[in-house]
Protein backbone atom coordinates (compact mmCIF):
# COMPACT_ATOMS: atom_id res chain seq x y z
CA UNK A 1 0.00 0.00 0.00
CA UNK A 2 2.84 2.40 0.81
CA UNK A 3 4.26 1.90 -2.69
CA UNK A 4 0.93 2.84 -4.28
CA UNK A 5 0.61 5.98 -2.16
CA UNK A 6 4.26 6.88 -2.82
CA UNK A 7 3.48 6.68 -6.53
CA UNK A 8 0.65 9.17 -5.94
CA UNK A 9 3.19 11.46 -4.26
CA UNK A 10 5.53 11.13 -7.23
CA UNK A 11 2.75 12.23 -9.61
CA UNK A 12 1.09 14.78 -7.31
CA UNK A 13 0.72 18.35 -8.50
CA UNK A 14 0.48 19.67 -4.94
CA UNK A 15 2.77 18.40 -2.21
CA UNK A 16 4.82 19.65 0.69
CA UNK A 17 8.45 18.59 0.85
CA UNK A 18 10.51 18.79 4.02
CA UNK A 19 9.59 18.90 7.68
CA UNK A 20 8.84 22.64 7.89
CA UNK A 21 6.56 22.66 4.82
CA UNK A 22 4.84 19.49 5.98
CA UNK A 23 4.18 20.94 9.44
CA UNK A 24 2.63 24.04 7.85
CA UNK A 25 0.44 21.88 5.60
CA UNK A 26 -0.75 19.81 8.57
CA UNK A 27 -1.45 22.90 10.70
CA UNK A 28 -3.38 24.55 7.85
CA UNK A 29 -5.44 21.41 7.29
CA UNK A 30 -4.09 20.99 3.75
CA UNK A 31 -2.23 17.69 4.27
CA UNK A 32 -4.22 14.61 3.28
CA UNK A 33 -1.42 12.04 3.74
CA UNK A 34 1.92 12.53 5.49
CA UNK A 35 5.07 10.51 4.82
CA UNK A 36 7.95 10.25 7.28
CA UNK A 37 11.30 8.59 6.64
CA UNK A 38 12.16 5.79 9.07
CA UNK A 39 15.84 6.78 9.08
CA UNK A 40 15.24 10.48 9.84
CA UNK A 41 16.42 11.78 13.22
CA UNK A 42 13.63 11.73 15.77
CA UNK A 43 14.46 15.22 17.06
CA UNK A 44 13.81 16.52 13.51
CA UNK A 45 10.46 14.73 13.28
CA UNK A 46 9.25 15.54 16.83
CA UNK A 47 7.55 18.88 15.91
CA UNK A 48 5.83 17.19 12.95
CA UNK A 49 4.58 14.33 15.12
CA UNK A 50 3.17 16.90 17.58
CA UNK A 51 1.32 18.67 14.74
CA UNK A 52 -0.03 15.35 13.44
CA UNK A 53 -1.34 14.47 16.90
CA UNK A 54 -3.65 17.51 16.73
CA UNK A 55 -5.08 16.74 13.27
CA UNK A 56 -6.67 13.64 11.72
CA UNK A 57 -4.00 12.89 9.11
CA UNK A 58 -3.04 9.52 7.68
CA UNK A 59 0.68 8.80 8.18
CA UNK A 60 2.89 6.38 6.26
CA UNK A 61 6.45 5.46 7.15
CA UNK A 62 8.88 5.19 4.25
CA UNK A 63 12.04 3.10 4.51
CA UNK A 64 14.55 5.88 3.90
CA UNK A 65 15.02 9.60 3.35
CA UNK A 66 16.59 8.79 -0.02
CA UNK A 67 13.46 6.90 -1.15
CA UNK A 68 11.18 9.72 0.02
CA UNK A 69 13.34 12.34 -1.71
CA UNK A 70 13.16 10.37 -4.94
CA UNK A 71 9.35 10.21 -4.65
CA UNK A 72 9.35 14.00 -4.20
CA UNK A 73 11.50 14.44 -7.33
CA UNK A 74 14.41 16.01 -5.46
CA UNK A 75 18.08 15.01 -5.58
CA UNK A 76 18.52 14.82 -1.81
CA UNK A 77 16.77 12.90 0.93
CA UNK A 78 13.61 14.15 2.59
CA UNK A 79 12.65 13.49 6.22
CA UNK A 80 8.97 14.22 5.57
CA UNK A 81 6.49 15.05 2.86
CA UNK A 82 2.75 15.38 2.41
CA UNK A 83 0.13 15.02 -0.30
CA UNK A 84 -2.01 18.15 -0.40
Amino acid sequence: MVDRVLEELLNAKRKAVGVKQTIKAVQNGEAKVVFVAADADEHVLRPLRAAIAKRPVQVFEVESMKELGKACKIDVGAAASALL
